[in-house]
């Protein structure tokens, strides 16, 4: 059941949220798909947001500060999306700042997430932490100068995928993987899901930059905008629904042996 901290806590946000976008001041074409598509985002953002909060109280003491992380993952990832949205329907043109300042704030929270992580299965470190961290932003900076035209386009690119590679190289080599196979049933799905997203979901942002810098024909931003849109749903509210399924198995497995 939700306590009145939690309980309260959710109808601000949801107060908060709504009235945010209407008919009025967003009017949406059913033929913008774009557009829709940023719809979308917009309210599975949202909804997972609220649905996080209420979790939480649900899940062991263990679990609620990365259940708190994937809040704030898809919360700030709302707030952005909502401005995202109208600037795409008023300006038909990419919120390539919008969409880097989200990414700035989300992506580390990300790795941070990932580290929580990391130390339930006892094999985190400060230096680990600052390496996933220097490396999403390396990937960021690089991807945002070569998409405003201050860096060769496919120069930024390339180090940005560097440093993705990198990312991949330390969540499935070295001590960690071989940790995760003897932590808890919740804990090492948690790790398994991780991998996965850092892995295959993020590599959906590359393929998206490469159909807004033309290399499959015409630059296409609408196909860019598009694909990151889905990468961003993929890599932010399933990302946090796997640490929500991690965290109810670990807490059923706790609860039955109580």
């Amino acid at each position: 059941m939700l306590n009145n901290r939690t309980l309260g806590l959710t109808v601000l946000v949801g107060l908060l949220f709504a009235g945010s976008a209407s008919a009025e001041t967003t009017p949406l074409s059913e033929k913008d798909m774009v557009a829709v598509s940023f719809w979308i985002a917009t309210a599975m953002m949202f909804a997972s947001t609220i649905f996080f909060l209420v979790e939480r109280s649900n899940v062991a003491p263990k679990w609620r500060t990365s259940m708190t992380v994937a809040a704030l993952v898809t919360g700030v990832a709302w707030y952005h999306y909502t401005y995202m949205r109208d600037h795409w329907v008023a300006e038909r043109e990419s919120p390539l700042v919008l969409r880097y300042i989200d990414w700035l704030i989300t992506v580390p929270l990300q790795v941070a997430e990932f580290y929580l992580i990391l130390a339930a299965i006892g094999v985190a470190s400060a230096a680990l932490f600052w390496r996933l961290f220097g490396a999403s932003i390396i990937m960021l900076v690089f991807g945002f100068l070569g998409e405003s035209g201050q860096l060769d386009a496919m120069l930024a690119w390339g180090i940005g995928v560097l440093a993705w590679a990198y990312i991949v190289y330390e969540v499935w080599a070295g001590d960690a993987k071989k940790a995760s196979e003897k932590a808890s049933e919740g804990t090492k799905l948690a790790f398994t899901y991780m991998t996965y997203i850092l892995t295959f979901g993020w590599a959906i942002y590359p393929l998206g930059y490469l159909y807004g810098e033309g290399v499959f024909g015409d630059e296409d931003l609408d196909m860019l905008n598009i694909v990151y849109n889905i990468a961003d749903v993929v890599n932010k509210t399933a990302f946090g629904m796997m640490i929500w399924y991690a965290a109810t198995v670990d807490t059923a497995a706790a609860e039955a042996e109580d």
